[in-house]
């Protein structure tokens, strides 16, 4: 089994390791970290299969930085080999070096990288080398140090008097929800398995509650807790409840968070970012030890334009 077939490392119990992302730079609107907010500078690298890298999609297009930030995306595919460009059913090949790979723009950066190599991570022009790969920082920094290439109106994702409870609830959902999907689908136990599961569905239950009375999680305008909520809910009965086993219920038995979903889901900026051929085959096609044939599933047939009935919460 490869490291491009297999997401991360377990450990000897059987549990889902998350590799540490090796590039960790910040761009900062000052400058002051040597990667100054500067409009052409930087291009984004990312795949429309991984949730990680479909938060910054999103957050590029809603804040109009797509002429300040270019972008590219990989083939959903992953193979032995590695992320690569392709002409057709990717994206095309990468405009910025020509590379045909994603490890390529990884050993420029650091000859001796010998990890995964992931998406979202974001290239440098002017150093030619990745700034980042650590997919939380990437989001929180386009809203932040990119505020004055904003779009007119481009709404507040990361407003500084919500920032506590946003970081508070996306502690919670990352630990158990974003990441508990993977500790549930990678595990090698049974113990381990059934640890993360309930604890997924556990949290998934206290969302339901949570959004009954109030239509976002936190405050009354959708914020960055509400996409890395987003990203992962549009891929799980695609994907995440056959393939990796999180079969507890289904999304669309939750109906708040069904209905929540929806309402992103219809938004500019969400729905028309979802590419599902992209995320089933990805899965189904790139973790050979979890469906050896495969064979990428016709369904599930799930309606994301019925009405949602949300607005009544205001």
């Amino acid at each position: 089994m490869t490291s491009a077939q297999f997401p991360a490392e377990t450990s000897a119990d059987g549990a889902f390791v998350r590799q540490r992302y090796r590039f960790r730079d910040r761009i900062t609107a000052d400058g002051s970290s040597g990667f100054p907010a500067e409009a052409g500078r930087y291009h984004l690298y990312v795949s429309l299969a991984c949730p990680w890298a479909h938060r910054a999609i999103i957050v590029r297009g809603l804040l109009g930085l797509e002429d300040t930030i270019s972008m590219s995306v990989v083939d959903p595919v992953r193979d032995e080999r590695d992320w690569a460009f392709r002409e057709g059913d990717g994206h095309g090949l990468d405009p910025v070096c020509g590379f045909a790979f994603l490890s390529e723009p990884y050993l420029r950066s650091d000859p001796s990288f010998t990890g995964r190599v992931t998406v979202p991570c974001i290239w440098d022009r002017v150093t030619e080398r990745i700034v980042t790969n650590n997919y939380p920082d990437i989001t929180i920094d386009f809203e932040t140090r990119f505020m004055a290439f904003h779009r007119p109106g481009a709404p507040s994702l990361y407003p500084v008097d919500l920032r506590e409870e946003i970081d508070a609830v996306n502690a919670v959902v990352y630990e158990d929800v974003n990441n508990g999907v993977y500790r549930a689908g990678f595990s090698t136990s049974q113990e381990k398995y059934d640890t993360a599961v309930h604890a997924l569905f556990a949290r998934l239950d206290w969302l339901e509650t949570r959004l009954a009375n109030q239509r976002f999680l936190v405050g009354k305008q959708f914020t960055e807790a509400d996409i890395r909520l987003f990203t992962t809910l549009v891929r799980f009965d695609a994907v995440y409840v056959g393939h990796f086993k999180c079969n507890i219920r289904r999304l669309v038995d939750y109906p708040n968070l069904w209905g929540y979903a929806r309402d992103l889901y219809q938004r500019p900026g969400f729905g028309d970012t979802v590419n599902f051929d992209h995320i089933k085959r990805h899965y189904y096609m790139t973790h050979d030890h979890l469906n050896p044939s495969r064979i990428v599933p016709a369904g599930p047939l799930v309606d994301w334009s019925t009405p949602h009935d949300r607005a009544r919460l205001g």
